[in-house]
């Protein structure tokens, strides 16, 4: 009795959460590669597959049960819902914010220049007239912070963020209070 309720409900829960935890791992190193963490991506390489390996042994060995092909898909679908929540989490990288304002842009850009962050500004011209283009680089962890920053101070701003890969900008870290991490360091948070 108990091996058969373990073979209906037992199998495709062990899949499942199997698939949840190598899919997060493999959306985490593919995410880090991307960002050019490559001393990282091997070691979740080795966990991801040791763990898939697990998950597709219990799904072939238990080809009769077709429970456990749905509980190898939800996994797979929770894994990658999961891995890119906690990539978010941890918030590694840089972006760039591109800033167009319609108004005078002289209060945004001490704001942020008081941060610590380097900002470039440059007159332009837009559909309406004359505008201003910033420009500035801050952790991804910041983007709240200037979103609500350019909201308080030019709320008719237009603005866009894109992932940078590599930042030689000395300014960068001055944003936050806090000491900087590594990831080692981030990941161990994740944990308590």
């Amino acid at each position: 009795m108990q091996s058969e309720w373990f073979g209906i409900y037992g199998v495709p829960l062990i899949i499942c959460l199997a698939r949840i935890l190598d899919v997060t791992i493999g959306t985490l190193r593919i995410i880090f590669v991307s960002k050019g963490l490559k001393n990282i991506a091997p070691v979740l390489g080795f966990f991801e597959i040791m763990i898939w390996l697990t998950a597709l042994t219990q799904v072939m060995g238990n080809l009769t049960n077709p429970v456990n092909f749905l509980a190898y898909a939800l996994g797979f679908s929770l894994g990658n819902y999961l891995g890119i929540y906690i990539e978010g989490r941890i918030a590694l990288g840089h972006v760039v914010f591109r800033i167009i304002t319609k108004r005078d842009s002289t209060a945004l850009v001490a704001k942020l220049r008081s941060l610590g962050l380097s900002v470039t500004v440059l007159d332009a011209e837009g559909n309406e007239g004359p505008v201003n283009v910033i420009f500035t680089v801050v952790k991804r962890s910041q983007i709240k912070k200037i979103i609500s920053f350019i909201q308080h101070f030019n709320p008719r701003a237009v603005y866009s963020i894109e992932d940078v890969r590599h930042a030689s900008d000395q300014y960068i870290e001055n944003i936050t209070k806090a000491p900087k991490r590594s990831v080692k360091e981030r990941f161990r948070a994740l944990g308590k």
